[in-house]
C-alpha cells in the first residue's frame, strides 16, 4: 500500500448546477504539516478555500500529491438520481488518479467506493476529522463554485454567483418568476414546486 486518498462532494443538494466530487490523492510517507489548520470546507471563508485551493496546485505542481475533481451535470442526476452520480463521479476521480486496489481510501459521510477497493472507509463528519477529505472537500468546493459563478454570467437574473444553484429564498423566487433554465436539476424541482403546472412536466 503506497497511498491514501481522500474523497468528499459537494452540492448533492443544490436546485441548480452540477455536483463535484473531489479526490486527494498522498503518499504514505506525506509530510503532514502541510494540513496543519485545514478544517471542512464549510467552515472556511470563500478566501481561505481559494488559498488551500492554490496550495494544493502549488503542491501537485512539485510531485507531493495529486488530485482531481470531477463535475456530473444536472442532466445525468435528472435522468439517474443524486445517488449514481455521485458514483460516477467517485469511479471517474479514481480512475484520473490511477488509484490501486491496495490504497487506503477515506470517504466522507454516506458515500462509498466501488467495490475493489478492499481498504475503504467512510467516516461520518470525515471532512472535520480526517484531512486529506478535507483538503477533496475543498478542491471539490472551490471547483463547483467557480462553475457556478461562470453560469452567473450567462443567466445573470438567478445570481448563481451569490447561492451557488442552493435554494434560498432569492433563488426560489427567481425560479417562480423566469422558470428553470437548462442548468436547474428538474428533478429536484418538481418536489419544491409540487402543485405548480410550470414544473409538473
Amino acid at each position: 500500500m503506497q497511498y491514501v486518498v481522500g474523497i468528499d462532494e459537494a452540492g448533492r443538494g443544490p436546485l441548480a448546477g452540477p455536483v463535484a466530487i473531489g479526490a486527494v490523492k498522498i503518499p504514505l510517507n506525506f509530510n503532514k504539516v502541510f494540513f496543519k489548520s485545514i478544517k471542512d470546507s464549510k467552515k472556511l471563508s470563500p478566501a481561505e478555500r481559494e488559498l488551500w485551493f492554490a496550495l494544493t496546485l502549488e503542491a501537485r505542481k512539485e510531485g507531493l500529491l495529486d488530485f482531481t475533481v470531477s463535475l456530473v451535470s444536472e442532466k445525468i442526476i435528472d435522468r439517474k438520481g443524486i445517488s449514481y452520480a455521485i458514483k460516477l463521479g467517485i469511479k471517474k476521480c479514481l480512475e484520473t488518479l490511477d488509484v490501486s486496489g491496495d490504497s487506503q481510501i477515506y470517504l466522507d459521510g454516506g458515500i462509498r467506493a466501488p467495490e475493489e477497493f478492499k481498504h475503504q472507509v467512510t467516516v461520518i463528519r470525515g471532512d472535520e476529522k480526517i484531512p486529506v477529505i478535507s483538503l477533496a472537500s475543498i478542491m471539490a468546493k472551490v471547483t463547483r463554485d467557480r462553475k457556478m459563478i461562470g453560469f452567473s454570467k450567462k443567466f445573470p437574473e438567478f445570481r448563481f454567483d451569490t447561492h451557488k444553484g442552493y435554494g434560498t429564498i432569492l433563488h426560489r423566487q427567481a425560479i417562480r418568476k423566469y422558470g428553470p433554465t437548462e442548468r436547474h436539476r428538474l428533478s429536484f424541482l418538481r418536489n419544491i414546486f409540487a402543485g405548480d403546472k410550470k414544473f409538473d412536466k
